[in-house]
């Protein structure tokens, strides 16, 4: 007997008739034909639930109807629905949802240019009782930070079958997050995840359901957040999971210690200017705010100033810093790429942060939560080899939650956003991998910064940061945005900010153009061309020196 590529899994309980059969259509209406669909009905009480389902496997033999005597919840139905399974892979269907008519065609298609895959997941929308589709979620590749902290990869789910089995299959006493808890467990061991960036899953916005009311089922955030620190315990991943600020979110912050120097590079004319209605010297109180706030670990305190830098700013970075302070001079024409590199030849740490000096940081810890995701346990998923903090303008908005590439060119995601914003899907609440990071505050192993040959001096200015990321990136390592690492940016207040066509030309030149969505942020609204245009001149960083 010819074993089906895809067994489709869906517990039933009591769900509305009429959602029933259009869920059926569904399935049933797929341009793909090889596939078996794995119903459990959960010991519904209307009786009619049971009939629908027969009716259906009488119509197509490939319907499988398998009825439980009593009522086991979600996780022991969808059990029952795994071991029935006769497929390679497991798609995970609920009893009210809609699949794409090409939704196992593309998974199809993706498992045959991907046969080491085993996890798959797409894109989704929602759609109302009107048959209205909103909320299209466009997901980033994997990314094993943001699934920490959230499900994004959500649905549709395509696992290859025998891993299910192997790590277990579903847990009970993770009813609500039963499919995270999975997810987790699968991708820890899968050896490629591939995401399909098609919206082939329609989720059903009905009363009581998560879809239509994120706060329906409130168990189910505990029950994630048990997830999450189950998968780092697990991982070897030393770290605390707590309850996001939004619902379904989890902030997961490291305990480990920081192993090694830290090198703070931070460049610096000595300029002052006014913030909150004062006079300050800029890096004075970027010195003293990291003095405060660095956290429990060995620092060293880099700062490379031009001849203009007074002395008696010197004298009073001494005075803070003490003996973490080495003092590097710089005489050439202003370059920022150079400056930096400059820096951090001059220093010793294991690890490298570059810090502008007009960032005041906010958050304790600062330096070390910063710098802890750069020595992960392999076994917490691909290295991540370059971090950036939450920054944010003078007025409280967001100056930086990651660099996007688009056509119009690299530009700050999401910015003079609220500081409390969710963001696109809870974006703007978790940590996330991003295509690019700010210069103006970011963390590298020196292992990763030499093999990259730091900052690209041709570009002196502008881009030199997304340059950096994107060699980064080439290496195969992440870069990540850390939602609760928190400081001030007064974005060059001593120089007027402006990105010239040739910096343009040469960071294309390298980097070619991007793409209509960022690749790690395609959620974030589609921006006429025109504007993107205009605000990679506008709003990309000019680095102050």
């Amino acid at each position: 007997m010819t074993t089906p590529r895809f067994s489709i899994v869906t517990p039933v309980y009591d769900p509305d008739i009429a959602v029933l059969e259009r869920t059926i259509a569904s399935v049933v209406g797929q341009t793909y034909r090889d596939w078996e669909w794995i119903t459990v009905d959960d010991a519904s009480p209307d009786a009619r639930v049971r009939d629908v389902l027969r009716q259906a496997a009488r119509r197509d033999p490939r319907i499988v109807v398998v009825d439980r005597a009593t009522n086991g919840h979600i996780v022991a139905a969808s059990n029952d629905g795994v071991a029935r399974a006769r497929g390679e892979f497991v798609a995970l269907l609920d009893h009210d949802d809609l699949l794409a008519p090409h939704a196992l065609a593309s998974m199809a298609a993706a498992i045959d240019a991907h046969p080491r895959a085993d996890y798959l997941y797409s894109d989704e929308d929602k759609v109302d009782a009107q048959g209205r589709h909103y909320d299209t979620f466009r997901k980033p590749p994997w990314s094993p930070e943001r699934l920490r902290g959230q499900m994004y990869t959500g649905h549709l789910q395509v696992l290859r079958t025998d891993l299910v089995r192997e790590v277990g299959a579903f847990r009970e006493g993770f009813d609500g997050s039963q499919d995270h808890d999975l997810a987790l467990r699968v991708t820890e061991k899968a050896r490629e995840i591939v995401h399909v960036p098609e919206v082939l899953y329609h989720w059903r916005a009905v009363d009581g359901s998560t879809a239509a009311d994120e706060n329906a089922k409130p168990y189910t955030w505990e029950a994630g957040r048990r997830a999450v620190a189950e998968h780092c315990r697990r991982t070897g991943l030393a770290a605390r999971v707590a309850l996001g600020p939004q619902t379904g979110t989890y902030r997961v912050t490291r305990t480990g210690a920081v192993d090694g120097v830290v090198s703070v590079v931070i460049p610096t004319r000595g300029d002052a200017g006014v913030v909150f209605g004062q006079e300050r010297v800029f890096v004075v109180d970027a010195v003293r705010s990291l003095v405060d706030l660095a956290g429990d670990v060995d620092l060293e305190i880099v700062v490379v100033y031009d001849p203009p830098t007074p002395a008696t700013v010197l004298d009073e970075l001494r005075e803070i810093a003490g003996t973490d302070l080495v003092l590097v001079p710089y005489t050439k024409p202003f370059s920022y790429s150079e400056k930096c590199n400059v820096g951090v030849a001059a220093s010793s740490g294991t690890y490298v942060v570059q810090l502008n000096d007009d960032v005041e940081i906010l958050s304790h810890d600062f330096v070390t939560q910063l710098v802890l995701p750069l020595a992960d346990p392999p076994t917490a998923g691909s290295r991540v080899g370059m971090t950036g903090a939450r920054l944010l303008f003078e007025d409280g908005t967001l100056q930086h939650a990651g660099i996007n590439n688009r056509f119009g060119g690299p530009y700050n995601a999401l910015q003079g956003m609220p500081d409390g914003a969710a963001g696109p899907f809870g974006a703007l609440q978790i940590d996330r991998e991003v295509t690019a990071l700010t210069g103006a505050c970011i963390a590298l192993r020196r292992e990763t910064w030499d093999a990259v040959g730091g900052f690209t001096e041709t570009l002196p200015v502008n881009y030199n940061d997304v340059d950096l990321s994107l060699k980064v990136a080439r290496l195969g390592l992440r870069r990540v945005w850390l939602a609760h690492v928190r400081a001030f940016h007064f974005e060059s207040k001593s120089r007027v900010a402006g990105v010239a066509q040739w910096e343009i030309d040469r960071f294309r030149a390298r980097w070619g153009f991007g793409a209509e969505r960022d690749l790690y942020l395609p959620e974030e609204p589609p921006v006429p061309l025109g504007r993107r245009l205009a605000d990679a001149v506008r709003r990309r960083i000019a680095h102050r020196g």
